[in-house]
């Protein structure tokens, strides 16, 4: 087994300006969502203490608010931080295929977006219909019941494997992204296939790094945890308020560093590693069906691709 660590940190560094968007968007959400509940749950109140509104009106008005962010939340989700995700995904792909940093890689990651996905809600498509293959091929080809024997002594382990290997899926998915950017391929269901393709014929080596540094990632979460503990624990010796407020800054600080570096490094690792063990692999027909085998959703993303081919062979010439 590889660990491109080293590589991947290099390259990690090389995309700050996006690490930083991400950031700066998730704290923009973060600050709106807080606004948001904070208006609706002022609003319930003063309507509840002048007798406007009854308690189950007021739970009710609550339960439509969370139903209205909760859809509000997934467009966001769909059309914006995809498309910011899919951008550095796009940056990190190029300097790993070329070693060459593109200048405005926010331009960059933009354009290579628009040019393999004609529409925000397309790469959604592909990115779930690929997520899912790999869960599934990973499910069969790497059970915990062949990477594990179970015991009493081990049955923490054995979950706490389990749920890195379906983790891994989510980190694994970006990687196939990755790789329809280094493509020549234009159809984005073909060239995610291909990508799927060539996990299935270096999915050891991708998948044992993924596993490794996910459970580093769980070492690394915990540990600064643990570090910034006493923080709150010196708040509450204050007064119970300021403890409350002082696990809340904790929790936040904690979660930024999770989502604005710990989880695009690991992101980055799996991505090298994936286009450098298969930089000298091509799709084959026979790991194709061995997938297949594996996967009905792979099975899907093949029809699609399929699909795709049959409309531009029966479309008239121009």
């Amino acid at each position: 087994m590889v660990l491109h660590f080293g590589k991947a940190t290099g390259i990690f560094l090389k995309t700050m300006p996006f690490v930083f968007l991400r950031m700066g968007v998730g704290l923009l959400l973060g600050i709106i969502s807080i606004l948001y509940f904070g208006i609706v749950i002022w609003l319930g109140m003063t309507l509840l203490d002048a007798g406007t509104i009854s308690g189950w009106i007021a739970g009710v008005g609550l339960l439509l608010a969370i139903v209205i962010f909760v859809g509000a939340w997934r467009l966001v989700s769909r059309y914006v931080l995809y498309l910011v995700k899919a951008g550095h995904i796009a940056v990190i792909a190029h300097i790993v295929d070329t070693g060459e940093v593109p200048s405005n890689q926010l331009q960059y990651g933009t354009s290579q977006v628009k040019a393999h996905f004609k529409e925000a809600s397309a790469l959604f498509a592909v990115d779930q219909l690929v997520k899912g293959v790999i869960r599934q091929f990973n499910g069969k080809v790497a059970s915990v019941s062949n990477l594990v024997a179970f015991s009493g002594g081990v049955r923490s382990l054995v979950r706490l494997v389990g749920r890195a290997i379906a983790i891994a899926a989510s980190y694994i998915d970006e990687a196939i992204i990755a790789y329809m950017f280094t493509t020549e391929e234009e159809n984005p269901w073909r060239a995610a296939r291909d990508g799927v393709v060539l996990y299935g014929k270096n999915w050891k080596p991708v998948l044992a790094s993924t596993l490794v540094i996910i459970l580093g990632l769980y070492a690394a979460t915990f540990g600064l945890l643990l570090a910034l503990t006493p923080l709150a624990s010196v708040l509450g010796t204050l007064s119970t308020t300021l403890e409350i407020t002082g696990w809340v800054v904790v929790g936040g600080l904690v979660l930024t560093a999770y989502t604005g570096f710990l989880n695009p490094w690991v992101k980055t690792v799996v991505i090298t590693t994936f286009l450098v063990e298969a930089r000298e692999d091509t799709p084959d027909s026979e790991t194709m069906d061995r997938i297949a085998d594996r996967s009905k959703k792979f099975r899907e993303l093949m029809k699609n691709a399929e699909e795709d081919v049959d409309e531009e062979i029966s479309a008239p010439a121009r």
